[in-house]
């Protein structure tokens, strides 16, 4: 008998793990004053393909009975990003907030000696700040999370789910789909 497994549900606990390991990824960071390292944050992304990779092949193994097909795996990889981009957006606002104010700080300040590096005139680079300090608030900076985290979501489960999968012949196998 065939059971129908909700994924929301089934993959709550991988959202979880996912949000918990960025959370701390980032903590680290802010501990060790390497926040506005660059060459750290990429570093996350091979982490998070890995950890996606072990996520979604769980699921397969323990919700699935072993065969996952690729829009399934596609699925279940959105639905951990959506849960992963939820909880960091909330996680972010309140780091920003209340934690590491002064990171928007740094942050524009990298901003403006970046224009300067290129050449930009004060003029421009006023110009430029002006708009830079409007967007850079823990709100809008939570509600960009969101939407890039769902972007780089859908691409990282896209390229997983075509290593996951694991289809079977529905004829043979009763419990393949």
């Amino acid at each position: 008998m065939e059971q129908n497994v909700n994924p929301w549900k089934a993959n709550f606990m991988n959202g979880l793990i996912l949000s918990l390991l960025g959370i701390v990824y980032t903590l680290a960071l802010f501990f060790l004053d390497l926040s506005t390292n660059k060459s750290l944050g990429y570093i996350f992304i091979p982490i998070q393909i890995i950890v996606m990779y072990f996520l979604i092949k769980s699921y397969r193994d323990n919700f699935m009975h072993g065969m996952i097909t690729f829009g399934q795996a596609t699925g279940a990889g959105v639905i951990i990003f959506v849960y992963y981009a939820i909880i960091s957006a909330v996680f972010a606002y309140i780091f920003y907030s209340f934690i590491d104010t002064s990171f928007i700080g740094k942050m524009i300040a990298m901003s403006e000696e970046a224009g300067l590096k290129k050449g930009y005139s004060q003029e421009q680079i006023d110009l430029g700040m002006k708009f830079t300090k409007k967007i850079m608030t823990p709100f809008f900076m939570s509600i960009m999370s969101i939407l890039s985290n769902m972007f780089f979501g859908l691409i990282i489960s896209l390229i997983i789910a075509a290593f996951v999968r694991k289809e079977g012949n529905p004829l043979i196998e009763p419990n393949a789909q």
